[in-house]
């Protein structure tokens, strides 16, 4: 399953996600190539093209180095080929009513969270057979809001963002606890505000990027949890309608992808200064759960995408 890693450049130039120099884009202007997971599964060029496509309703993913899709939708994980054939999956547990999550990790298996009356981190092997089990604390029993886009961190530790316990709880491979961020402090805007971690990504600087659901806000919290940065719909002209997905581009640009649009604007692209460089009212990203930035006029984002 597990194929030899190539050149990302080169896997977007090949399946078109770069465009040529006749695609004629207005060069002073930025352009995205992007993975959408939501409403649709596609992959958008950066000149608006579909250049690939799956099952919609999806929830999470990434585009692999291998140029593979790794897809989660509530039921199943996939990892698809870009002629869409089948080379993982895992089916949900019948304990369980949701995944919420899918990530491969550095050791070949994939991340997978499952909410329910069992709700639990997995690490599932290129066979599709669970290798480890986490169990979870998200602090209440409503199944569709324990919790979403868990990620495994360098320290081989797992970033868990828990909506209802307003916290993101960072677990070690044992289950134990070792560090929780609240986001229902007052100077989020507390509880009242619906202040849901919804995406939780550790920064290479020690920080944690956190997107804020139904509070309509993004913020990025030191280790001792106090906010360094924070964006709010006061900063973008209300924009942003249940910003789930969110990504730290190697630029330091963040992107924010907006599931409640619809219609219209669902992406945006600020700077630190909360100035907004690109936007996308894409038809096909309406309705974005969550994202991955792929290329910027027409070269590959590096590194681990921070997501």
């Amino acid at each position: 399953m597990l194929t030899r890693l190539v050149s990302v450049g080169v896997l977007l130039t090949v399946l078109g996600f770069i465009p040529s120099a006749s695609a004629a884009l207005d060069s002073s202007k930025i352009h995205h190539s992007y993975l959408a997971l939501g409403a649709r599964t596609v992959i958008i060029g950066e000149s608006g093209q579909t250049l690939w496509s799956a099952r919609d309703g999806s929830r999470d993913g990434f585009v692999l180095p291998t140029g593979n899709i790794l897809v989660a939708w509530s039921d199943e994980v996939k990892e698809l080929t870009p002629q869409n054939e089948t080379v993982f999956e895992y089916h949900r547990s019948a304990v369980n009513k949701e995944i919420g999550t899918a990530q491969r990790l550095y050791n070949g298996n994939t991340l997978v969270t499952e909410l329910g009356s069992k709700p639990r981190l997995l690490q599932v092997n290129p066979l599709g057979d669970i290798v480890s089990e986490v169990v979870l604390r998200p602090e209440t029993d409503n199944a569709h809001m324990q919790t979403r886009m868990a990620r495994e961190l360098k320290n081989g530790n797992f970033l868990v963002p828990h909506l209802l316990a307003f916290a993101v709880k960072e677990y070690k491979p044992d289950g134990q606890v070792v560090r929780v961020l609240r986001t229902d402090l007052g100077e989020i805007g507390g509880r009242a505000g619906e202040n849901w971690p919804f995406t939780a990504i550790r920064l290479d600087n020690g920080n944690t990027l956190i997107s804020l659901t139904h509070g309509n806000k993004v913020v990025e919290l030191n280790p001792l949890g106090a906010i360094v940065w924070k964006i709010t719909n006061d900063d973008v002209g209300g924009l942003f309608n249940d910003p789930c997905g969110s990504q730290r581009l190697a630029n330091g640009n963040t992107v924010i992808g907006s599931h409640g649009a619809r219609t219209g604007i669902s992406m945006i692209e600020v700077t630190s200064a909360k100035q907004i460089v690109w936007q996308s009212d894409h038809p096909l990203a309406a309705g974005v759960h969550h994202f991955q930035i792929l290329t910027t006029n027409g070269k590959p984002e590096p590194g681990m995408p921070l997501k």
